[in-house]
């Protein structure tokens, strides 16, 4: 008779919870095993013949329950390999009230990123989403939330971190016994140990909080940045939750191998390197503000998932949305010179992309299982989950908003929560109807394209569903608020609407006359598309420099996004683009390199492609020149990175030979030492250039720099420039590299894209995978994230017959932790192909109007 447990969509029953798990595991860093014996103490709602516990690997020892004087012992363990769980039978039943179940068990480290796992010389843990149960027989879902005391058995000459502070440390017969201090009630996905020989940042402290960065020794002098950027975060984060810190103390530990980009365990954050450590004094300024965001990320979450957690990972979003928009909100206000909510918007437009598709999902949708729970961790849950609720602040206002954020951390601490719980404290705190804002924004997958029609002061409003596929059609919508930013003869204005039906009229407020121009998502802080008639349109480009830099954005990413569809002709886009040759802002400019980028990589070919380069190379090399290769003493970043988008521009996209030419003796004089002959921000740009370009003395020099080199960002630029070479012999090496030891498990995926996006290399690259792709599938370790990514890279091919032998690949292997991304990717490319086929002659025939 089949048991609940062989379904793979199992729950735990709620009538049994632990309170606290007492555990001590002890490590053989050398075998890679480990043992474990632990205490739990449990409370049973109503008398019950089982137990069942979550365990993946892992070898029960003895088990005994204890209540009073009553002693048990499990008649049967029965594994249930499908549910990760096994079943504790017992002949009588166990009575309601408190308990404890004694368990001894032992295990061997996890293969790949996930559960105990050895990343080169550390041992680390990967709990989210579901496997703490690799390394402790437990209740792992997150509504199970309990107080841990976890002691650590290991070999001497060791760092050992975990969630709480270390209490006692003594020896025990030839190993080193760590015992941590008791921790908040937490969920099982947020224990974490780490192991290694790790070196510290002297501890500094944030109001009271003790705060320390951890690294590998050769690594320890770039672990101050990330550092500081805790010390600074911290407090504002205090202020904005109106809560202190709940967990004890800040460990951030820079993990050599890891799959995410950062895991907020509560007081052990872990990191992928590169999201942490860096030389503020070579790092891009790209670079650091990412591992800002990152720490800051994180530390949101310590309130925002770790105190108030969700019931189930179907409110996944709610962790992540609101982690995700909090870090740009609180770098902001530490580094208001950085201009973060530009980033954010770069980061909205992948969800954009994304959520165009017919193969989407809503930010909050069903999860049956923690397999699936691993496939929400995209763009959807975080980028369109923040931009939801910017939208919504933005809606009700920023103090009635934290307000609401506050309320619903006292009415839900230390415990679980879902969705409406937040919709009811916003909406207690703001006096509005939140409910019916936020439920049709998270509930629906999707967003509107709004097309604007300005008439004097009347303007016409009306909405659809957006699909990047011509000619799908379908009949939401959704209440949109709105910023309408105009200037009339009173100067610039704005006003806020709520846009419900298919179709409204508004009538523009505060004077009389016409609208000089009118931008229909001020200050682009909407997840929605625009389409401007064309007078309206006209108005817009006529004046762009009135617009604010993020509005620019969003009038390029629209107009491409309205091509992409059949709504607009391609020659909208190229004119608009025609516009920004002046362009000073590098957010901008870096919006306007990537759309032409698509256009020089997809819609053009031979003779045209080549007319298309130098048309980019007068557009924008007249900057470039301007400003030079070399930074003036104390120039802004804001110059540093608008050359280094030009240098993108006209020596990436465009293949200047001549940027080519002056970048080769720059590249060369910094890998002899010389840090001042690039600027930093210039560094990913030129290598990967010359590179791409390069011959094999140089692809050799980089080949044996990259292991070497300390600096996780140097070392990825290095990695990924072994990718680029375009002569064929090269490129054949750097394909032969991905299944060596050279590539670590967590750039796997990374590295086969590259190889992809090789012009040259890419077709031999192709037809290789095809034939190994079981081989690069256990590369990853069958870690979710990474198998995501593979897929993803896939989108990089280019044309029918290999968007049909993709199609032929993923059927005949599927690859059940990439489902969505295996649609999503199949669909997106599917279009990639057919722009071209329907556009490329309206570029050819654009660019031969051009003098």
């Amino acid at each position: 008779m089949a048991h609940p447990t062989d379904d793979k969509n199992f729950r735990l029953p709620t009538t049994l919870r632990p309170r606290r798990y007492q555990a001590t595991v002890t490590l053989d860093l050398e075998g890679r095993t480990f043992a474990g014996e632990q205490h739990v103490e449990l409370e049973l709602s109503q008398p019950t013949t089982e137990i069942i516990l979550h365990a993946n690997a892992l070898e029960l020892g003895e088990v005994t329950f204890r209540t009073g004087n009553d002693v048990r012992k499990p008649v049967s363990k029965r594994v249930a390999p499908v549910s990760e769980t096994v079943v504790l039978t017992f002949d009588a039943p166990l009575p309601a009230g408190s308990a404890t179940l004694d368990v001894l068990w032992t295990g061997h480290f996890s293969d790949g990123l996930r559960g105990l796992y050895a990343a080169g010389k550390v041992a680390a843990t990967q709990f989210e989403a579901a496997d703490a149960r690799r390394l402790f027989p437990c209740f792992d879902e997150p509504a199970f939330k309990a107080r841990w005391a976890l002691t650590v058995r290991v070999p001497e000459g060791h760092t050992v971190l975990g969630n709480g502070r270390g209490v006692k440390d003594e020896k025990d017969g030839a190993l080193r016994k760590v015992t941590f201090e008791e921790t908040e009630l937490l969920s099982s996905y947020l224990i974490a140990l780490v192991v290694g020989p790790l070196v510290g940042t002297p501890e500094e402290k944030a109001e009271g909080i003790p705060v320390r960065t951890w690294a590998l020794p050769e690594k320890a002098h770039l672990a101050k940045f990330g550092q500081d950027a805790a010390l600074q975060v911290l407090p504002r984060l205090q202020d904005y939750f109106g809560l202190p810190y709940a967990f004890g103390k800040v460990d951030q530990v820079g993990i050599p191998d890891f799959e995410a980009g950062a895991m907020e365990n509560a007081g052990l954050i872990t990191y992928r390197e590169v999201a942490l450590l860096l030389d503020p004094a070579t790092a891009p300024l790209s670079v650091q503000k990412r591992v800002a965001e990152v720490v800051t990320h994180e530390l949101a979450h310590q309130w925002f998932g770790n105190w108030v957690t969700m019931v189930w990972w179907d409110d996944l979003w709610l962790n992540e949305a609101f982690a995700t928009w909090m870090a740009f909100k609180i770098v902001d206000q530490w580094r208001p010179d950085w201009r973060m909510w530009l980033d954010f918007d770069a980061h909205r437009a992948s969800a954009l992309a994304l959520d165009a598709l017919k193969s989407t999902h809503p930010i909050h949708g069903e999860v049956r299982n923690a397999g699936e729970a691993g496939e929400s961790f995209d763009a959807i849950t975080y980028e369109k989950g923040g931009a939801v609720l910017r939208m919504i602040e933005g809606f009700l206002g920023e103090g009635p908003f934290r307000e609401g954020i506050r309320l619903y951390m006292r009415k839900h601490a230390r415990a679980n929560a879902v969705k409406e719980d937040l919709w009811n404290a916003l909406g207690e705190a703001a006096k509005q109807p939140v409910n019916e804002l936020a439920t049709k924004w998270i509930g629906q997958s999707g967003f509107p394209l709004v097309s604007v029609k300005v008439e004097g002061r009347k303007v016409t409003l009306s909405q659809r569903r957006f699909y990047s596929e011509p000619e799908v059609r379908s009949p939401e919508t959704w209440p949109v608020p709105m910023v309408l930013r105009f200037e009339d003869a009173g100067g610039v204005k704005e006003q806020r609407v709520l846009f419900r039906d298919a179709q409204t009229t508004v009538t523009l407020e505060g004077g009389s006359g016409d609208v000089k121009w009118l931008c229909a998502n001020g200050g682009s802080t909407g997840f929605y598309r625009v389409a401007y008639e064309k007078p309206a349109l006209d108005a817009l480009k006529a004046n762009l420099g009135t617009l604010a830099p993020s509005e620019r954005i969003s009038l390029l990413a629209d107009t491409f996004a309205l091509v992409r569809s059949a709504q607009a002709p391609v020659a909208d886009l190229l004119d608009l683009a025609a516009r920004f040759g002046d362009e000073e802002d590098e957010a901008v400019l870096d919006e306007l390199i990537g759309r032409l980028g698509y256009i020089e990589n997809r819609l053009t070919e031979g003779e045209d492609q080549e007319r298309f380069r130098r048309w980019v190379e007068g557009l924008l090399g007249g900057g470039l020149k301007k400003l030079g290769w070399q930074a003036a003493p104390g120039e802004p970043d804001r110059v540093r990175l608008r050359r280094a988008a030009l240098v993108r521009a006209v020596g990436g996209l465009a293949r200047s030979p001549q940027v080519l030419a002056e970048a080769r003796p720059l590249v060369q004089r910094m890998l002899q030492g010389d840090k001042t002959a690039l600027d930093a921000n210039l560094l990913d740009t030129a290598v990967g250039m010359v590179a791409r370009a390069g011959d094999s003395a140089l692809f050799d020099d980089l080949l044996q720099r990259m292991p070497r080199e300390p600096d996780p960002a140097t070392q990825r630029r290095y990695l990924m420039a072994l990718t680029a070479f375009e002569d064929a012999t090269l490129a054949e090496r750097a394909q032969g590299l991905l299944f060596t030891e050279t590539v670590k498990t967590q750039d796997v995926a990374s590295f086969a894209t590259g190889l992809l996006g090789n012009r040259t290399g890419r077709d031999a690259w192709w037809a290789q995978l095809q034939k190994r792709w079981k081989e690069l599938v256990a590369r990853t370790g069958a870690a979710p994230m990474l198998l995501r990514r593979v897929v993803e890279g896939l989108g990089l091919l280019r044309t029918r017959e290999q968007l049909e032998q993709m199609k032929a690949l993923l059927q005949a292997n599927p690859i059940p932790e990439a489902q969505q991304a295996t649609a999503q990717t199949l669909e997106r490319l599917a279009q990639d192909v057919a722009l071209p086929e329907r556009v490329a002659p309206e570029v050819a025939a654009w660019l031969k109007r051009r003098p």
